[in-house]
């Protein structure tokens, strides 16, 4: 049984007054920023800080991703009040051990949220992923839809942008402040929508593409929730590098136009370099 959610769509932006490079006057829009304070079964877990676009789907995503909860029907509803800026989850039967599972944290580059419970690096060995292969061409068909999605960064900047894709398809596009809120929205929804990443044909894999950098959490997190591909406008770090390896994740960034780097997984690339033009 799904759970019941709210719909409480904030407004994505505001204007404020401004001065340009003259001195001159403008109004412009700015991306909204706003606290959200998640309580399960009426105990604080975390604070994020988000646009406000997918509230319900972010919560549930966040606790999927940080593997609070395992399964979607443990959830009985989430619901978010922007009045006092909080998302209360009521769960069926309780998060068995909560507390000691939620009580090391360890503090990591995600804007958004800035901090990842321990345990969450600790599970990385147990990850599997399914086998999936990408060709070029929807590599760049991912990219062109990408370029033509009208967005909140498009008109007032300072978000990020994520997006799940099955083969060269755009399922979902979620922007919020922070990346990891953005792939969290996509965790909740695919859970609401019943989207598992594994049953997806070999030939045409679920892909999640993100205006951001390929950190560690980014790689885990699109590993649990089944995808083996991952695209980037950024690049990767260290860490995200070393785990992808680990995992057999296929990374990819530097992504623009017809340019790219395959980071790792090159073997889950169809490759078709004649596509890609001219090296000048």
């Amino acid at each position: 049984m799904l759970p019941r959610l709210t719909q409480a769509r904030a407004p994505l932006t505001r204007e404020v007054d401004v001065l340009d490079e003259h001195g001159h006057a403008q109004r412009i829009a700015i991306p909204a920023e706003r606290d959200l304070t998640v309580y399960v079964d009426r105990r604080e877990l975390v604070t994020l800080m988000t646009l406000g676009a997918h509230p319900e789907w972010l919560v549930l995503g966040y606790l999927r991703n940080q593997r609070l909860v395992r399964s979607i029907e443990e959830v009985e509803s989430v619901t978010v009040d922007w009045e006092v800026s909080s998302a209360a989850v009521k769960t069926r039967s309780g998060i068995d051990r909560i507390e000691e599972r939620t009580a090391r944290r360890v503090v990591t580059t995600g804007c958004g949220q800035g901090s990842v419970f321990g345990a969450l690096m600790d599970d990385v060995a147990s990850l599997k992923l399914p086998p999936a292969v990408l060709g070029q061409s929807s590599l760049y068909g991912i990219l062109e839809a990408i370029r033509r999605q009208e967005s909140t960064y498009k008109s007032a900047g300072s978000v990020h942008g994520c997006a799940l894709f099955r083969g060269a398809e755009m399922l979902l596009f979620v922007e919020d402040v922070g990346r990891h809120n953005a792939i969290d929205t996509i965790a909740g929804w695919m859970w609401m929508q019943g989207v598992s990443a594994e049953q997806a044909p070999e030939d045409e894999p679920y892909v999640f593409y993100t205006t951001g950098r390929l950190t560690s959490e980014m790689v885990i997190k699109s590993a649990q929730m089944g995808v083996s591909i991952v695209v980037s406008r950024s690049g990767t770090t260290q860490m995200g590098h070393q785990i992808a390896e680990q995992l057999g994740l296929c990374t990819v960034g530097r992504a623009l136009n017809r340019r790219f780097i395959c980071y790792t997984g090159a073997q889950r690339l169809r490759w078709q370099p004649e596509l890609a033009g001219s090296a000048g």
